[in-house]
């Protein structure tokens, strides 16, 4: 039991120092392609310095793709490179069964799967919207016009709130509420130059307001210099459109599919997100699974690059394909679960049934 153990830390600590090689060489690659591409606004529409800012800020993000891929290829690496010293053969002569070597490959997996939910929760939010605030500050002071020239909508009750410009300190400009009753008859529509929230009385102020009301055949026109607009609609609610759901946090996506859920409006989307946010990090169990048959093959010719070689391909295969099934699901209305879940189950699968096909060899 002890020399088992011993073998155990063994593997570890070889398949950890062979997945941080691996996704200190992804980190390193990626990031100066992120700076080349950032070189072409320099001198244009922000310094050198901002272009800088933004790839260290991407990293959290680069971190949070790239670990499970990096699992597989520094898995495969770590194990082709034990296969091709016969140190497999000899753990497996020693007593080390399949199982114990998988279930040993599934704690490096644990550890880098919560690693993988630490960045995701902690880092990735916060760091994605401060270089998007960076950004846009730097090159014209305002958040986006999300959605094209008609500027961001937001559904709140009976009321539709268009939007042109969300500004870092989440002021807004240029702010259209339409109004509808009960019978869904347009009630009122109000136009204000400016909003700012007031966190202590949990209200927006309205600057410079014109407010037009319908009765019926008749309507009465209202010129305002500031107006107390209550609503669902918050600065925290208007930040998470800075990020890509899958760059949100948990919380901040089930409090944004409540939202829209509540103003009947679609979630299919970030409830994917959601599902996948609780998956993603599991996928280094998936592919340190996939990595395991590799390890068993001893090729001493090129062995250890076609495997590399392999991984990246499957790496980049898996990808695709999570992009691809969350697309489908959203296209075609599938369950979130499945759409979120169905990439790393064919994985799964398919490390299942190449370990069954070699411990039969």
């Amino acid at each position: 039991m002890f020399r088992r153990r011993i073998y155990q830390r063994y593997v570890m600590r070889e398949t950890f120092a062979a997945v941080f090689l691996v996704l200190l060489a992804f980190l390193a690659l990626f990031s100066f392609f992120d700076l080349i591409n950032e070189l072409r606004s320099v001198g244009k529409s922000y310094p050198l310095g901002y272009a800088i800012l933004t790839v260290a800020l991407s990293l959290p993000s680069l971190i949070y793709e790239l670990i499970p891929i990096a699992a597989l290829i520094g898995a495969l690496y770590a194990l082709s490179t034990l296969a091709r010293h016969s140190e497999i053969t000899v753990l497996r002569a020693s007593g080390l069964a399949t199982r114990d070597l998988l279930l040993t490959l599934f704690r490096v997996a644990g550890v880098l799967a919560l690693l993988t939910f630490i960045v995701g929760e902690a880092l990735v939010p916060y760091t994605e919207r401060l270089s998007n605030e960076i950004k846009v500050k730097a090159m014209s002071g305002a958040i986006a016009r999300q959605g094209g020239v008609s500027g961001l909508w937001v559904k709140d009750g009976r009321s539709f709130i268009n939007i042109r410009m969300v500004m870092p300190d989440s002021a807004l400009h240029q702010v259209l509420i339409y109004k509808f009753d009960p019978d869904n008859a347009l009630e009122s529509v109000t136009n204000a130059d400016e909003a700012h929230f007031d966190k202590s009385a949990d209200v927006w102020r309205l600057s410079n307001v014109s407010r037009t009301s319908l009765f019926g055949d008749s309507t009465r026109v209202e010129q305002l210099p500031e107006l107390g607009w209550t609503s669902a609609v918050t600065p925290d609610l208007l930040s998470v459109l800075m990020v890509a759901p899958e760059r949100m946090t948990l919380f901040g996506l089930v409090n944004f599919t409540r939202h829209l859920t509540e103003n009947r409006q679609q979630t299919e989307r970030y409830e994917i997100a959601i599902w996948k946010k609780l998956i993603y990090p599991l996928t280094a169990l998936v592919m340190v699974a996939l990595a395991l048959p590799f390890g068993y093959s001893h090729n001493r010719v090129g062995g250890v690059s076609l495997k590399i070689f392999a991984g990246v391909m499957l790496g980049i295969l898996f990808y695709a394909l999570n992009g691809l099934f969350s697309n489908l699901g959203i296209i075609n209305a599938w369950p979130p679960l499945a759409s979120a879940t169905a990439p790393s189950i064919l994985f799964m699968l398919a490390a299942a049934g190449m370990l069954w096909w070699v411990e039969r060899r």
